[in-house]
C-alpha cells in the first residue's frame, strides 16, 4: 500500500509517498505566494494551499497504481490563522507563524490576564504568532471579519477539511494556538472565553495518529483515489519532523533548520519551564514534548546568500571558511524578531565586530553560527530543568550543510546524528498515515523501523572550548541591544 505526507510549509508544500516499508518513491513541491502587506505582516491565501497540493498529488502519483493509496496525513506550519464563514469560505488571509501584529494582544493577554493564569490555563504564555492573539487582531481591528467567523482552523487542517469535510485538529497544533489546555489535551473554556471564541467555532480534537475521516467523493474522483482512502489528523511540522527522525518516547532530541529553527525534547511526563522560555506542547506520539522555536534559522543563511550575496552556490561558500571557533564577527539572527527564549518581537538581525579585515567568509560564517549560538539559548534552558541530551537528530534545508552540522556539534557540545532520509515534516506524516491505517500499531514502532542513524558528527574537545569562550560574548549581545531595538520599533 501507499501512504502520503503533506508538509504545508511557508513557502511551498511539499509531497511524499511512501510504501508500506517506508521507501521514499517520489516527492514533489509546489510553491504558493508569500505575501507581506505591512512591516511585520506575513499573510497567505489558503486556497492556494488546496489548489498547489491538489497538482502536488496529482503529480507525485502519476505513474503509480493509485487504488493502492491507502493514507494521506500531514506535517503543517504552526499557529496560522485560517477562519471560515458559515457556509466553510475562507474570510481573509491566513495570519501566519512569523507574523509580528500582534504585540498588543500579546502585552494584554501576558500582563493583564498574566502569565500565570495562561501557563495553567495552556502550559504557556502569549507568543505574537500564537493563534489566540491574532483572534484578538482581528476581534480589535477587524470587527467586520471576527463577526463572520463560523470557524476557526490552522493551517493544514484546512487542507484535511477539503478533503474530508470533517472540521479537526490535532494535539500537537492545536498547543500552538494558546486555546488549549496541552496537559488535559482539550480546548480551554477560560482560554476561549477570554479570547470571545466560541466552543463551536473550534474543531474536533484528535491524536495525530487517529483517522479523521475518508476522501469526499468528488476529490476521490479528481484525483483517481479510492473513496476509501484514509485522513489521519496529522501534526504540527516540528512534531511531524520530530516522527520523521524517530524523536519519540522518552529524552530525545531533534534540531530542525528550516525557514525556522527548533529544537525538540521528547517527554512521556507533561512539564513546563518556570519562564515559559520553551514551549510545552503534546506530541504526535501520544506524549508531550517541550520545544524552543527561534523564527529565523536557515532563511537567515537563504537572505544572506540570496538577498545580500546574490549567490545560490551555498556549499561554494561555506568552502571558504576555515577556521572555526575564531571568528571575531557576530551576528544576531533575529530577522523577524524572536520567539524562543527571548519572546522579543522588536529583536533585530545584526552584525558585530565587524573590521576592516573582515572577509565575506567571516560574515558568512558569523551567520552559521548565530543560528547555532540561538538555538544553543534554548538548549541552556533545557538543561537548567535538569533534562540531559547527549546527542540530537537533525532535519531542514540546513541540515544538509556539513559545516553546519559540525558547527552545532561543538557549540552545543552534543553528538549530531545524521539520519538517512532527511525529509522531515513529510515523512513524518507519511507515517502517521500508515499508523491511522492500522499498517503500524503504533508511532514509536514505525519510527523504530524506518528510521537509521547513517553518521554521527562528534563534537571536538578543543573546539567545544573555543566555541564556549564565543558563545559568552554572543549572549552579551542581545542584551545590551535590546533597549535599542525597542527604540527602533
Amino acid at each position: 500500500m501507499f501512504y502520503i505526507g503533506i508538509d504545508l510549509g511557508t513557502s511551498a508544500v511539499k509531497l511524499l509517498l511512501m510504501d508500506s516499508d517506508g521507501k521514499i518513491l517520489n516527492i514533489v513541491s509546489k510553491e504558493y505566494p508569500l505575501f507581506f502587506p505591512h512591516p511585520g505582516w506575513s499573510e497567505q491565501k489558503p486556497e492556494d494551499w488546496y489548489e498547489q497540493s491538489i497538482e502536488g498529488l496529482k503529480e507525485l502519483t502519476k505513474d503509480i497504481d493509485k487504488s493502492k493509496v491507502a493514507g494521506i496525513s500531514f506535517g503543517g506550519q504552526m499557529h496560522g490563522l485560517v477562519i471560515l464563514d458559515k457556509d466553510d469560505n475562507v474570510i481573509r488571509p491566513a495570519i501566519l507563524w512569523n507574523d509580528g501584529r500582534t504585540t498588543e494582544e500579546c502585552d494584554y493577554l501576558n500582563n493583564v490576564i498574566g502569565k500565570d493564569k495562561l501557563s495553567e490555563y495552556t502550559a504557556n504564555i502569549s507568543f505574537t504568532g500564537f493563534t489566540a492573539p491574532k483572534v484578538l487582531w482581528v476581534k480589535n481591528k477587524e470587527p467586520e471579519n471576527f463577526a463572520k467567523i463560523a470557524k476557526i482552523m490552522l493551517p493544514k487542517d484546512y487542507l484535511a477539511y477539503k478533503l474530508t469535510g470533517v472540521h479537526c485538529t490535532d494535539v500537537s497544533d492545536a498547543s500552538g494556538m494558546l486555546l488549549f489546555d496541552v496537559k488535559n489535551r482539550t480546548w480551554s473554556k477560560e482560554m476561549c472565553e477570554i479570547c470571545s471564541v466560541k466552543p463551536e467555532w473550534l474543531a474536533k480534537i484528535f491524536e495525530s495518529y487517529e483517522k479523521v475521516g475518508t476522501l469526499l467523493p468528488d476529490v476521490a474522483k479528481e484525483l483517481g483515489f479510492p473513496e476509501t482512502t484514509i485522513v489521519a489528523a496529522g501534526a504540527g511540522d516540528n512534531a511531524a519532523a520530530a516522527v520523521g527522525t524517530g524523536t519519540v518516547g522518552d529524552g530525545r532530541c531533534n534540531i530542525s533548520l528550516g525557514t525556522s529553527g527548533t529544537i525538540f525534547i521528547s517527554s512521556k511526563k507533561f512539564g513546563v519551564d518556570s519562564f515559559n522560555a520553551l514551549h510545552s506542547f503534546a506530541h504526535a506520539d501520544g506524549t508531550y514534548h517541550l520545544m524552543g522555536c527561534m523564527l529565523s534559522a536557515a532563511s537567515c543563511n537563504k537572505w544572506w546568500m540570496d538577498d545580500i550575496i546574490g549567490t545560490k552556490d551555498y556549499a561554494a561558500e561555506q568552502k571558504a571558511i576555515e577556521k572555526l571557533g575564531e571568528n571575531h564577527v557576530y551576528f544576531l539572527p533575529y530577522l523577524m524578531g524572536e520567539r524562543s527564549p527571548l519572546n522579543d518581537p522588536f529583536a533585530r538581525g545584526t552584525f558585530t565586530g565587524l573590521t576592516m579585515d573582515t572577509t565575506r567568509a567571516d560574515m558568512t560564517q558569523a551567520v552559521l553560527e548565530g543560528v547555532a549560538f540561538a538555538l544553543r539559548d534554548s538548549f541552556e534552558v533545557a538543561k537548567s530543568l535538569g533534562i540531559k541530551i547527549e546527542r540530537t537528530k537533525i532535519c531542514g534545508g540546513g541540515a544538509k550543510s556539513p559545516l553546519w552540522k559540525k558547527m552545532i556539534a561543538n557549540i552545543l557540545n552534543i553528538k549530531v546524528d545524521v539520519i538517512e532520509s532527511e525529509e522531515g515534516p513529510s515523512m513524518g506524516g507519511a507515517m502517521l498515515a500508515a499508523v491511522a491505517a492500522g499498517e503500524y500499531s503504533s508511532v514509536e514502532e514505525i519510527a523504530d523501523k524506518f528510521v537509521k542513524v547513517v553518521d554521527t558528527v562528534e563534537p571536538e574537545p578543543e573546539l567545544v572550548a573555543k566555541y564556549e569562550e564565543r558563545y559568552k560574548q554572543f549572549k552579551e549581545i542581545y542584551p545590551a541591544l535590546k533597549p535599542v531595538f525597542a527604540k527602533l520599533k
